[in-house]
């Protein structure tokens, strides 16, 4: 935790020496001294003046992710959040101001954040994830829904009480939101989404916060939204320290899957009400499959989203492919199959190569995979590069994948 420091220097006294000489030339040295002291005794107020702007002491700096930035001003923090595509470039801006500070011009209630951060209301699972990395889960007062909930600390606040259930996209209370007199709502969204689903609670001066984290186009850069969380509560100090460490392992395993030189062919997802979505050839997740020394049909696709195609169109890369990632919700070789009799002519069926990741899933059903993972990019690589490439790391255990059988 940032050690907090005394802002405010008590201004030095002005130096006044009383004379009592009668001597023309000792009044004129008198009167010389008495307003040289004077001009001194100022400038320890322009000092103290000075000294109440400096208000943060620990920054952090945004490397990778391409989505928000932050900014260190005298007296507040400036967080921008950005959404990018070739014809424009909307930005949101919100200030973060220490508790009990004045917002800066500019900044309506609804834009200004008081900080640290007492009371947040999560409206997905990141949430939880950047608060647990921040060591900060006790700020979660309210999530959108306590079934995808994996957090041991936040489950026990649950259980305790502390937290509310605020309901999900079209069925969002907004009146226990407001009556929780939140510091800040978080939800994934970005600056071109229609803030209409939280209008009412907008109107009523609490700050909205969207972010797009699925949206950089590398895992680093999709970690990095964590910055984001410890600007809110004051811990850039301890971010990145912890930051630091995943990227150096990150890249070590990086530069380790890459130098390979056999790249085994991939397939990756399942069709979904008719259609198969593959992740684009710059998003985040094929950035994974790069860096852990993969082959994937769609790495020239430029897009950081996903695309949904046919069944023809993925059945010829399916039917020779060494591996299938991430097979949806499937748990079973016999459950793919019930599925689509189809896919028991894949390479990967016949060869026991169906990987998912859902090894983390709690008794309610949520999946660690979407909430601490995305915090822990150097895991996910590691659990790629032991399935594809498994002498690399003779003594690793998969943490979030796991084999389908």
């Amino acid at each position: 935790m940032i050690r907090s420091r005394n802002l405010f220097q008590a201004p030095r006294k002005g130096i006044f020496r009383a004379c009592t000489h009668t001597s023309t030339f000792l009044f004129g040295l008198f009167t010389l001294t008495f307003f040289v002291g004077c001009g001194e005794s100022k400038q320890p107020a322009k000092s103290q003046q000075h000294s109440k702007r400096k208000t943060f002491y620990s920054k952090t700096e945004i490397k990778y992710a391409k989505g928000f930035s932050i900014e260190y001003r005298d007296d507040y923090k400036l967080v921008r959040i950005f959404n990018s595509n070739a014809e424009k470039r909307d930005t949101v801006a919100y200030a973060l101001i220490q508790r009990g500070n004045a917002a800066p011009k500019g900044f309506d209630k609804s834009h200004t954040i008081e900080i640290p951060l007492k009371k947040l209301v999560g409206m997905s699972s990141l949430q939880i994830a950047m608060a647990d990395f921040v060591e900060s889960p006790d700020v979660i007062k309210g999530l959108a829904n306590f079934k995808y909930v994996t957090s041991p600390k936040v489950r026990a606040n649950i259980k305790a009480g502390k937290v509310a259930e605020v309901g999900e996209e079209g069925s969002i209370n907004s009146e226990l939101i407001i009556a929780l007199n939140p510091d800040l709502v978080m939800a994934m969204g970005n600056p071109s989404a229609s803030f209409t689903r939280y209008q009412t609670l907008v109107d009523a001066g609490v700050p909205v916060l969207l972010i797009s984290e699925w949206l950089e186009n590398t895992p680093l850069g999709r970690a990095e939204w964590v910055k984001l969380m410890a600007a809110l509560v004051n811990k850039e100090e301890l971010v990145n320290k912890k930051f630091t460490t995943i990227e150096h392992e990150y890249l070590r395993l990086a530069r380790l899957g890459r130098k390979t030189s056999n790249k085994p062919g991939i397939i990756v997802g399942m069709p979904f009400k008719g259609s198969w979505f593959v992740p684009d050839g710059t998003s985040f997740m094929t950035r994974f499959f790069k860096d852990a020394g993969a082959s994937y049909n769609w790495y020239d696709v430029k897009g950081t989203g996903s695309m949904g195609l046919s069944f023809e169109s993925v059945a010829p890369v399916a039917l020779k492919a060494d591996y299938w990632i991430n097979s949806g919700t499937a748990i079973s070789k016999a459950d793919i199959a019930s599925r689509d009799i189809r896919y028991t002519y894949f390479k990967p069926y016949k060869n026991n190569t169906i990987y998912n990741f859902n090894k983390k899933i709690n008794n309610l059903g949520s999946n660690d995979y979407w909430e601490s993972g995305v915090v822990n990019p150097h895991i996910i690589l590691a659990d790629l590069i032991k399935i594809l490439h498994p002498e690399l790391l003779p003594d690793y255990q998969l943490v979030y994948y796991k084999q389908i059988l």
